[in-house]
């Protein structure tokens, strides 16, 4: 087993969690399936992203026509107000969070009818939303030899924010699994990119595609987020096949086939 370079431990970072509403100060459509909704708001003036694949939980009115009522600090974590209802809360990737301009984007792919994404889709300026957290961050260091990063549409946000994090001192190999081509996007990044369209449908997938990489000499870290099932086979090509430590890899499900609200580290 390797033992990893005392500069390349995992920071895991905890933040004080807050409940910030927000209000939309733009949006831009990416492409047919994503769609990019900038926030902005004093209660932003001391949030905090220290990695690219935190979360914040989104929170939404709970239904056409009834107020959104965000939570307040009580003794205990959160609470709302008595008779309250609860809003509709969904975890998203910070894109981009600006200090100098207080503008926090949240990417959505606009697939299904779930309320998130409905809801992204009619979202104009001025209209307000919540955000809670991120509660805490999992740092990991830009200095590997390279970064195998993998995932569909749900992760997109997440690899763009890494790759525009990267160093031109490393490699990022890339596997991203889309359903329609013209979501495919050119990314901003300094690292030496090798990346790997997947066409959903394709045999084996997400899994299939990273059995056949060739992974660079050194020390690399491997990333992958997305659908649950997906994931949990392509972690395991990751181990097995490739034979990565399992303190190299870190994957979560991002969405579960036939469940609402679901997000796990694997």
């Amino acid at each position: 087993m390797n033992t990893p370079h005392p500069q390349r431990a995992v920071q895991r970072v905890r933040h004080t969690l807050k409940a910030r509403l927000l209000e939309v100060r733009r949006t831009q459509r990416l492409s047919p399936h994503f769609v990019c909704v900038t926030f902005a708001g004093e209660a932003l003036q001391d949030f905090v992203s220290a990695s690219f694949d935190d979360h914040v939980k989104l929170m939404l009115p709970p239904a056409p026509g009834v107020p959104l009522v965000m939570p307040q600090r009580g003794p205990d974590g959160p609470v709302l107000p008595a008779g309250a209802t609860p809003p509709t809360m969904r975890d998203y990737t910070p894109r981009r969070f600006d200090p100098t301009t207080g503008e926090l984007d949240i990417e959505f792919a606009l697939h299904g009818e779930g309320p998130a994404a409905s809801w992204a889709a009619q979202a104009q300026p001025g209209q307000t939303a919540g955000v809670g957290g991120p509660r805490g961050s999992f740092v990991i260091p830009n200095d590997y030899d390279w970064h195998l990063l993998i995932g569909d549409e749900s992760a997109l946000p997440a690899i763009a924010r890494r790759l525009e994090e990267l160093p031109d001192s490393t490699r990022a190999i890339v596997l991203i699994e889309t359903g329609d081509a013209a979501d495919r996007r050119t990314f901003n990044t300094q690292a030496q990119l090798q990346l790997q369209w997947v066409e959903r449908g394709a045999a084996g997938g997400l899994a299939e595609a990273t059995r056949r990489l060739t992974l660079p000499p050194g020390e690399g870290y491997a990333w992958a987020a997305g659908e649950a099932a997906a994931i949990a086979l392509t972690r395991q090509v990751l181990v097995d096949t490739h034979g990565l430590d399992k303190d190299h890899i870190r994957a979560a499900a991002y969405w579960k086939r036939g469940e609402k609200a679901h997000h796990e580290n694997l």
